[in-house]
């Protein structure tokens, strides 16, 4: 006889990357960082368990944008109060300083893109390490 209810399989884990796939998928946690911290973020949780250099440069991409982030939030507020406080002047410095912080991410993130690409680590010079 049959069973009525039968009782699902237990999932199976997700296989281990190859290693060009690691490579691939760590770059791309570089590159994504010019979007915002996202892209970083969703491979990271995705792919930590399935691939070492995956795992490792995307919490360092990760960590990057999570600073990055901080660092707008800071200049929007402090901004903001200068800005009255100087009627308007610092208004141009804020804009400059938002342009560099953007400059700054492009910048770091396709360093880190090509470095990954390569199987090389990428440390950024500047991050929180906030994610270990």
């Amino acid at each position: 006889m049959t069973d009525a209810n039968p009782q699902p399989a237990a999932p199976q884990p997700a296989a281990q990357l190859t290693e060009a796939e690691d490579k691939q998928w760590a770059s791309f946690a570089h590159l994504g960082g010019i979007l915002s911290f996202l892209p970083s973020l969703i491979i990271w949780l995705v792919f930590k368990e399935r691939g070492a250099f995956t795992n490792t440069e995307a919490k360092e991409a990760l960590n990057f944008q999570i600073t990055l982030t901080i660092a707008h939030i800071a200049l929007a507020i402090l901004g903001s109060i200068l800005t009255a406080a100087t009627f308007g002047i610092f208004g141009i410095i804020q804009g400059l300083l938002w342009f560099a912080l953007v400059a700054v991410a492009i910048i770091f993130s396709i360093i880190g893109f090509t470095k990954a690409k390569e199987g090389n680590h990428y440390r950024y010079p500047f991050a929180l390490r906030l994610i270990k």
